[in-house]
């Protein structure tokens, strides 16, 4: 069978799959957001850091606990990261510099997993598991639990409350990420992802070489790394690495993975605010920009020019043979499209267009489907801007899910829509700047400002894949890309909770002959172009120096 029938076989069962779970998934999830059990566990945990499981908190105070969290696990992991030489299980692994090892906790606290280190050479067991791992997790979960509050707004009316982070949180961990990642590790494992404690163990090769493999907790680390849309490798090959991706059914069980949870969401958006339809209409939307960075992604990677790759048949150049062009390109636009960063090729040695797509894709701000909660809450910060611009066409005050979308609205809209794009643009215009950092590309030209545009794209969108093409372990850089990090990650949820506050303490506005309706294909089509030209009007100039100019030339 060839690559393209092979291609298109494997996009197919991937809908299929997803289709199946978007409804019961999506359900699941809402359940858990609205139910007012604790669970026996969960009660025991409220008691155990004195949060009172029954009361709910104003946007303010959701926020500070979600701050307080982040900063205390960043701290953590840090110190963990820091001590690991002195810990069981490190393997003899070299202390890590501070400005790394702070980049690090950063990178895993903010659901980025950016790398500057190789993970089998730098991490031991110990900071693997009760470190990285963890943080897998609970990232994860405090992304879902942000969107919880941004839809309890939509849905809640004539009150200041958006829910509590503290049961937000313990719940998305123990009810969902916690199962799901238990079966899926056991899938991975019976498929032959590696699961041990050993260290580097010494095997003699067929031609009766020496090499040193290898081991570790790889299928429990590697199922939540691609559920909760983290993406850390725990080798430097990332899912490129057969210990960790060992076959093709594998690989499409991995891609699957990191989309499952975002497109289930929309269910949990429609059926919280009493109106799937407009879930429906979401998700339309993600799986429109979705279909179309995969199918383009896959294309460009086939067309070649010059002698070898005409020879070769496609761009085959940093693809493992396992799992060919098609994909390949699929595991690139479903990792990029979410804030994974999970990789099993090596972007950096795309066709210039198909490295484009994969920065676009991030600069589209992960948004089809996103990452577990950020994507959809990015979407739904977007239709809100879909909505007021569809008002001022008609000369009316924009109103969405009886909601009116005022002056405060629009504010924490438009910050929410601007801050990562002055992250990406400042800091890589000041990594292109600075003669030391400009150095650190291994590559000139266009192709290296792309490397450096990636590296800041990724970082400020929390999606922690890289060009590779770059030296990104010196102090500024570690330092740069740290900041983009948290502010990339923290700042958007300041202006979403504040949205959730403003629109919670609402009156309902009933419809009217007057109000769009935001559940059919007029306002997919309205959502979609707002996207696009929200993309092409903030990052076209910073895409003509890059891919574009170096795919023309």
């Amino acid at each position: 069978m060839g690559a393209t029938p092979a291609g298109w076989l494997q996009a197919l069962a991937l809908v299929g799959a997803l289709t199946l779970c978007h409804r019961p998934l999506g359900d699941h999830l809402a359940r858990l957001l609205t139910s007012a059990r604790h669970l026996r566990a969960e009660r025991a945990l409220y008691r155990l850091v004195g949060v009172d499981g029954d009361a709910d908190q104003r946007w303010p105070a959701y926020l500070r606990s979600v701050l307080a969290f982040s900063a205390l696990s960043v701290l953590f992991l840090y110190g963990l990261i820091r001590l690991q030489t002195h810990l069981p299980l490190s393997l003899g692994v070299p202390e890590m510099a501070a400005h790394q090892a702070w980049n690090t906790a950063i990178s895993f606290t903010t659901n980025t997993d950016w790398q500057s280190y190789g993970g089998e050479s730098a991490m031991g067991h110990l900071v693997q598991m009760a470190g990285l791992a963890v943080q897998n997790f609970v990232s994860a979960a405090v992304g879902i639990a942000v969107v919880a509050a941004l839809i309890r707004g939509f849905a809640r009316h004539r009150t200041d409350r958006v829910g509590n982070f503290w049961v937000d949180l313990t719940r998305i961990s123990l009810r969902l990420l916690l199962p799901l990642s238990v079966v899926f590790a056991l899938v991975l494992a019976a498929s032959g992802v590696v699961q041990n404690l050993h260290g580097f163990e010494q095997v003699t090769t067929l031609t009766g070489g020496a090499r040193s493999i290898p081991g570790g907790p790889v299928a429990s680390q590697e199922a939540v790394k691609l559920l909760g849309t983290n993406g850390g490798g725990f080798y430097n090959a990332n899912s490129a690495h057969p210990f960790e991706n060992p076959t093709g059914l594998t690989n499409l069980l991995e891609v699957f993975l990191l989309l499952v949870i975002p497109f289930a969401l929309p269910r949990t958006f429609g059926r919280m605010v009493g109106d799937h339809r407009q879930g429906y209409a979401i998700v339309a939307v993600m799986g429109l920009f979705w279909a179309a960075s995969a199918a383009l992604t896959t294309f460009f990677e086939h067309q070649h020019a010059g002698n070898a790759l005409q020879a070769a048949g496609a761009a085959l150049e940093g693809k493992e043979q396992r799992f060919g062009v098609a994909a390949s390109s699929l595991f690139a636009a479903s990792t990029t499209l979410t804030s994974t960063g999970a990789v099993n090729s090596s972007h950096d040695s795309f066709t210039p267009f198909g490295g484009g797509l994969t920065v676009f894709d991030m600069m589209l701000g992960e948004i089809a489907p996103g990452g577990t909660g950020s994507g959809l809450y990015g979407m739904l910060v977007l239709a809100v801007v879909a909505v007021f611009v569809a008002g001022l066409m008609v000369g009316r005050t924009p109103e969405y899910l009886g909601k009116k979308l005022g002056g405060r609205e629009m504010k924490f809209a438009s910050l929410y829509v601007l801050t990562t794009p002055a992250l990406v643009l400042i800091g890589t215009g000041a990594a292109i700047a600075l003669p030391g950092e400009r150095a650190g590309m291994l590559n000139d030209g266009a192709h290296g400002f792309s490397e450096v545009l990636y590296a800041f794209t990724s970082a400020s969108n929390n999606n922690g894949s890289a060009f590779a093409g770059i030296t990104v372990n010196t102090a500024w850089y570690d330092t740069a890309l740290g900041l983009a990090m948290v502010l990339g990650r923290f700042l958007p949820m300041v202006f979403v909770l504040a949205l959730a506050g403003s629109l919670a303490r609402q009156r309902p506005v009933p419809a009217s002959a007057g109000t769009l309706p935001t559940h059919g294909p007029l306002f997919v089509g309205l959502l979609s172009s707002v996207v696009l030209v929200v993309v092409g009007l903030t990052y076209f100039p910073a895409l003509a120096l890059g891919p574009i100019a170096e795919g023309l030339h």
